[in-house]
C-alpha cells in the first residue's frame, strides 16, 4: 500500500474534508457544552479570570448562610425584647396597682401637743381680739349737721331737694287734674325715666285692682309693680298720681302691696309737694334724682326749660352744707359697692330695706342690715348708717353673732371680744373678733369711703391681726432633721412675718421637703406625721431620721410607731406574690430567646463574616437580660410594696428596665439592617460574578449553531468533490485494461 500515490486534487480534497470534520466537531462541542472555552487549550486567559471569579463566587455563596443564620439569631433575640417589654410592663402595673390600693398602714408615725385656742389659720395659741384704727372720715351726721361721723352718719348722704320751674296754668296744688296742664299735658303713650325707672301715662281710669298682674297694687290713678315702675291713668289722674310716681322711683317713698292695694309710706328723703305753681322734689338718701323724658312732657311739670327734645332735672344729695369742713360728695357710698371680710361679702344697695326679711334672711333688729346666718349681710342705702356697716363687719368677723330665725337676726356680741364702733374723733375702730385676723377688701368706693384705705389699710385692703395670749408656742421654734433622705427643717412660731410660721399651710409648706405633714383638729391637737409615701417609717428612728428638736420639742409627745393594717398589708402582699411571678418569667424567657445555640440575651457573642477572606467583618456583643441584668429582683412580702416610697423604688427600677430594653431593641435593630444590607450585598456580588465568568467561557449558541450549519455544508461539498476526484481516476484505469 505504500505505493499507491494520491493525486493532487484528491490529496486536496481529503485535507479540506479532515479540516471541516475538525471545525465541525469543534462547534458540536460548544454547542453540546454551551461554553466557548472548556478548558485551558481553548483561551488560557480566559479559562482562568473565569476559574477565578467562579471560585469567589463559590466561597461568597458558601458565606451567605452563616449570614442568614445570623439575622435569625438577631430576631430571636429582638422577639425576646418585645416579650421582656411586655413582662416589665405587666410588673409596672402591679406596682401602679400598689401605689393605688388602700394605705397600708391605719395610722402613720407622729408627733402631737395640743395647743388651747389653736386653729389652722394660727398656731400660736389662744388669742384675745385687738382693734384697728381706720382713717378719720368726714361723713355729716343723720340731721344735717357737718362735721365728724358717728354711728348715726348717714351712708348715702342727706337727702336735698329742688324746686322745678313754674308749672303750666294758674293755681297749680296737688289736686290739679293733669288733664288742666295746658298744651304740654301729658298724652297717652308719654314715658318718663326716674333713677332707671319707667312712669308710663295711660288713658283712661285706673283698672279694678281685681284685674292687675300679681304682684302690682293701685292707688288712685296710680298702679305700680312694686319694684319702683308706675303707671298713670290720665281720665282722672293728678298731679299727686305724679309726684306719688316720681317717690317711688326715686325710693323717697315705699309702698306695701297688699290685695291689689297700694299703701305708699315714706322712705327717706322728703315726699314732692307743690309749692308756688312749682313742684319740689327730693332725692332719696341713697341716691341723687334724675328724672329723663321728652322736654314736651316735662315742661308740663317744670321740670325744664321748655325747649323741644330730650330732657333731664337732677338733684343732688348733699354731703354737707357747707365748705372746707373736709365733707365731701366722694364719702357717699356707691350703690353695688362691696366690702369682702374674711370670705364674706358685704353689699350696699341703694334701696330702702324690704318690709320681709324671710325665705332664710333675717333683719337685724331695727337697722338696715338684712343678713343671711351665714355672715354675708345686705346694708341699704336709704336710712342706711354707720352703725349699720360696722354691725355687718362684725357679724362676717365674729365679733357679733347673728342667728336668723323666723326672718329676724338676733344681735349679741360675742364673749370675749368687743364690737367695732366710731371713736370721738370720727375714726372707726374695728375688731378682729376671736374667729381668726381680720381682713376687708373691698369693690366700688366702700373703703375709701370709710377710711378703710388709711392708717392700717392701703389701697385695697385693711387688716386687724389678733393678739397671742400666754401659754401658746409663739417665739417657739421646731426642728426636724432630715427624714428619709428630705431637708432637714427649722422653723419659728409667729405672726407670719420675716419668715415665722403662722398658719397650718405656712407648717405644711415647711415640712412638705422633709417628707413630713402637719394636721390640727377642733380642739387645737396639732399632728406631725410621715407623708403617705413614708407610712412605714418612724420619725425619729435610726433608719428614717426626722429626729425632733426645737424649743418647742419639749411640748411634743414621743413619736408614735406606724399601725399597720392587717388587710391592706395582705393585699400588697398578694401583689408581691404576683410580681415574683412575672421576675420567674422574665428569667426564663431571656433563657428562651436562643437561636442554633446562640442566645444574644443571654450574653453570647455573634460574630459575622462577610467576605472570602475574612477580613470584612461584625461582631455583636451580646446582653445578660436576666432579672439581675434588667436591675430586677424578685420582692420580699412585708418589707417591699408596704408603702409609696418603697413602691416607688420598685416602679423606679421598672422604667430603667424599659429604657434599658429600649436602647437594646435599638442597638440589635440597627446591627440587623447592616446584616440585611450585607446579605443583599453578598447575593448581588455572587451574581455580578457569575455573570463576569459566564461573559468569558460561554458560547454563543447562535453563532455555533450557524457555524454547524455552514460546515456541514462544507462537508457535504468535501465529500461531492473527493467523489469526483476518484470517478476520474477510475477513468484512467479503465483505459489501461
Amino acid at each position: 500500500m505504500s505505493g499507491i500515490v494520491l493525486s493532487n486534487a484528491v490529496r486536496q480534497n481529503l485535507s479540506s474534508l479532515q479540516a471541516t470534520a475538525d471545525l465541525l466537531a469543534t462547534t458540536q462541542s460548544r454547542l453540546s457544552s454551551g461554553k466557548k472555552v472548556n478548558s485551558a487549550l481553548d483561551n488560557p486567559t480566559n479559562f482562568f479570570t473565569a476559574a477565578s471569579l467562579d471560585s469567589r463566587s463559590s466561597d461568597i455563596n458558601n458565606l451567605l448562610d452563616g449570614i442568614g443564620n445570623g439575622i435569625q439569631i438577631i430576631q430571636a433575640a429582638n422577639t425576646g425584647i418585645s416579650s421582656l417589654t411586655k413582662l416589665v410592663d405587666s410588673a409596672k402595673s402591679i406596682a401602679n396597682q400598689a401605689l393605688q390600693s388602700v394605705a397600708g398602714y391605719s395610722s402613720k408615725s407622729s408627733v402631737t401637743t395640743t395647743i388651747a385656742g389653736a386653729t389652722a389659720d394660727d398656731l400660736r395659741g389662744t388669742s384675745t381680739y385687738s382693734n384697728g384704727l381706720a382713717q378719720s372720715i368726714g361723713l355729716q351726721d343723720g340731721q344735717g349737721t357737718p362735721g365728724v361721723v358717728d354711728g348715726d352718719t348717714l351712708l348715702g348722704g342727706v337727702a336735698a331737694t329742688k324746686t322745678g320751674g313754674t308749672v303750666g296754668g294758674s293755681g297749680i296744688t296737688a289736686g290739679t287734674a293733669l288733664s288742666a296742664l295746658g298744651a304740654n299735658k301729658p298724652v297717652a303713650g308719654d314715658t318718663m325715666t326716674v333713677n332707671g325707672r319707667t312712669i308710663t301715662f295711660a288713658s283712661g281710669g285706673a283698672p279694678d285692682k281685681a284685674t292687675l298682674p300679681t304682684g302690682s297694687g293701685v292707688e288712685g290713678q296710680l298702679v305700680t309693680d312694686g319694684k319702683g315702675n308706675s303707671t298713670v291713668f290720665l281720665d282722672s289722674g293728678t298731679v299727686q298720681d305724679v309726684m306719688n310716681a316720681i317717690d317711688l322711683a326715686s325710693g323717697v317713698q315705699k309702698v306695701t302691696i297688699t290685695g291689689g292695694d297700694a299703701t305708699l309710706a315714706p322712705s327717706s328723703g322728703t315726699a314732692a309737694a307743690v309749692t308756688s305753681n312749682a313742684l319740689v322734689l327730693s332725692t332719696s338718701t341713697g341716691s341723687d334724682l334724675s328724672i329723663s323724658g321728652n322736654n314736651t312732657l316735662l315742661s308740663a311739670f317744670g321740670l325744664n326749660s321748655g325747649a323741644t327734645g330730650a330732657g333731664t332735672f337732677k338733684a343732688e344729695r348733699t354731703a354737707s352744707p357747707a365748705a372746707g369742713d373736709g365733707v365731701s360728695r366722694a364719702n357717699m357710698i356707691q350703690a353695688d359697692s362691696t366690702l369682702s371680710i374674711n370670705g364674706k361679702t358685704i353689699t350696699f344697695k341703694d334701696a330702702a330695706i324690704p318690709a320681709n326679711a324671710d325665705y332664710g334672711f333675717g333683719k337685724v333688729g331695727s337697722q338696715n342690715i338684712i343678713t343671711d346666718g351665714n355672715g354675708n349681710s345686705t346694708v341699704y342705702l336709704q336710712g342706711g348708717t354707720i352703725k349699720d356697716v360696722l354691725t355687718a363687719v362684725d357679724i362676717a368677723s365674729g365679733a357679733q353673732t347673728a342667728p336668723v330665725s323666723n326672718g329676724a337676726a338676733s344681735l349679741a356680741v360675742t364673749a370675749g371680744s368687743e364690737a367695732s364702733k366710731v371713736l370721738s374723733g370720727g375714726q372707726l375702730q374695728i375688731s378682729s373678733g376671736l374667729a381668726g385676723d381680720l381682713k376687708i377688701s373691698g369693690t366700688g368706693n366702700a373703703l375709701s369711703a370709710l377710711g378703710l384705705a388709711g392708717n392700717q389699710g392701703t389701697a385695697t385692703s385693711f387688716s386687724v391681726a389678733r393678739t397671742a395670749t400666754a401659754g401658746g408656742i409663739t417665739g417657739k421654734t421646731l426642728s426636724f432633721e432630715a427624714f428619709n433622705g428630705g431637708t432637714a427643717v427649722n422653723v419659728t412660731v409667729g405672726d407670719g412675718t420675716n419668715g415665722t410660721v403662722k398658719s397650718l399651710a405656712d407648717l405644711n409648706s415647711a415640712l412638705s421637703v422633709n417628707n413630713l405633714a402637719a394636721s390640727i383638729d377642733t380642739t387645737g391637737k396639732l399632728t406631725i406625721s410621715a407623708s403617705n409615701d413614708y407610712a412605714s417609717s418612724t420619725i425619729g428612728s435610726t433608719e428614717s431620721g426626722g429626729k425632733i428638736g426645737g424649743t418647742a420639742a419639749s411640748l411634743f409627745s414621743t413619736a408614735s410607731a406606724p399601725v399597720a393594717d392587717v388587710n391592706a398589708q395582705n393585699t400588697r402582699a398578694n401583689l408581691v406574690t404576683q410580681y415574683n411571678n412575672i421576675i420567674q418569667q422574665i428569667k426564663t424567657t431571656a433563657q428562651d430567646a436562643s437561636f442554633n445555640g446562640v442566645n444574644l440575651l443571654g450574653g453570647d457573642t455573634l460574630k459575622l463574616v462577610f467576605n472570602e477572606t475574612g477580613k470584612s467583618t461584625l461582631s455583636i456583643q451580646g446582653v445578660t437580660f436576666d432579672p439581675a441584668g434588667l436591675g430586677l429582683s424578685s420582692l420580699k412580702s412585708g418589707k417591699n410594696f408596704i408603702d409609696n416610697a418603697n413602691t416607688n423604688k420598685v416602679l423606679s427600677s421598672l422604667n430603667t428596665a424599659s429604657s434599658t430594653l429600649r436602647s437594646q431593641a435599638s442597638a440589635l435593630g440597627s446591627n440587623l439592617s447592616i446584616v440585611q444590607t450585607r446579605q443583599d450585598f453578598s447575593k448581588n456580588l455572587i451574581n455580578v460574578l457569575q455573570t463576569g465568568s459566564s461573559n468569558l467561557t460561554l458560547a454563543d449558541t447562535n453563532e455555533e449553531a450557524a457555524n454547524s450549519q455552514a460546515l456541514s455544508t462544507r462537508q457535504s461539498i468535501a465529500v461531492s468533490a473527493l467523489s469526483l476526484a476518484n470517478s476520474s481516476q477510475q477513468s484512467v484505469l479503465q483505459l489501461l485494461r
